[in-house]
């Protein structure tokens, strides 16, 4: 679909605007979408920010641009609600990679483990877990379990692995990773940091290790944000998703944000899962109240209590 032109996108604005109130609904919007996605969302945050933020509308209706392990997330701390996503398609290649059968078979492999689940995975697999994690949170809360408690960690082993780093702890990880994190080429890294000597890197933890020992700052989206807000800084290597960029170069024109191209020397680390959501289809989604997220409420129950003792931990 082609991009809108700058008049198509203050009408759909517009229409959006008047669907949203008619309906009482809210768009949340992660920061790896489309920046006319963002324009237009209500809120816009990371994991962690998102999931607050569902827990605590009053809206009737959630419109969530992202991917569909957050619109169930935002289902499974609000069941009353509606939760829409503009394409049911906008699945997670680390989700996927951590399916409920093997993910159950895994754990009964490894009993008396305490399970911590990165928010990046199905309801059902976060049913099975103790607690959830966010990259905002993940060694906040890895400090707050007993010494004498063994833990999995799933799905995100890049994750996994800077967690060990950071807390001390020696976890059993789940062997999966993101396509996007994943793709960055260290020899591009390299030569970005070559002709900009003065820059800061960012790094993502889901990042593979040989990257993240470039980085200047490690963190989630939101805190790469608040990073480069408050760093003194005027030039920044951004080793994520590029769609934070967008807002680092909205809050801060004055400074240079620099995408880290792939193995191909393409700058193309865009998440393909989360730019299938459009403006068009935000529209549709609230015209039609659908695609609709719909879960078991046994599932959701069990979900729910991971999530709810994340956000109690979590300071």
């Amino acid at each position: 679909m082609s991009t809108p032109t700058l008049k198509r996108k203050e009408e759909l604005k517009k229409q959006i605007e008047r669907l949203c109130k008619d309906k009482n609904a809210l768009i949340l919007a992660h920061y790896y979408q489309e920046d006319e996605i963002q324009d237009i969302a209500h809120f816009i945050g990371d994991s962690l920010e998102l999931s607050r933020k569902a827990a605590s509308t009053d809206a009737d209706i959630i419109v969530f641009c992202g991917v569909h392990f957050m619109a169930e997330t935002a289902k499974i701390l609000s069941p009353e609600k509606t939760v829409l996503i503009p394409d049911i398609e906008a699945g997670c290649s680390l989700a996927d990679e951590c399916p409920e059968d093997e993910f159950k078979s895994f754990l009964h492999s490894n009993p008396d483990h305490f399970v911590i689940s990165y928010i990046n995975c199905t309801a059902a697999v976060k049913a099975q877990s103790d607690l959830i994690c966010t990259s905002s949170n993940a060694v906040e809360l890895v400090n707050k379990i007993p010494k004498n408690k063994k833990i999995i960690f799933a799905p995100d082993k890049n994750l996994g692995k800077w967690v060990e780093s950071k807390s001390g702890r020696e976890m059993k990880l789940w062997e999966g990773s993101c396509i996007v994190h994943e793709s960055f080429s260290e020899e591009s890294l390299i030569k970005l940091k070559i002709k900009y000597p003065n820059a800061k890197v960012l790094a993502h933890p889901e990042c593979q290790q040989n990257l993240l020992d470039h980085a200047d700052f490690i963190g989630s989206t939101s805190k790469l944000l608040t990073y480069s807000q408050e760093n003194e800084s005027t030039e920044f290597i951004v080793l994520t998703e590029p769609g934070i960029i967008y807002q680092m170069k909205k809050d801060m024109p004055q400074k240079i944000f620099l995408e880290v191209p792939n193995i191909d020397g393409c700058s193309c680390n865009k998440c393909p899962y989360m730019r299938l959501n459009t403006i068009e289809k935000v529209i549709d989604c609230l015209n039609n109240m659908s695609p609709k997220i719909i879960m078991e409420e046994e599932i959701r129950k069990k979900a729910l209590k991971p999530i709810q003792r994340m956000l109690e931990m979590s300071n």
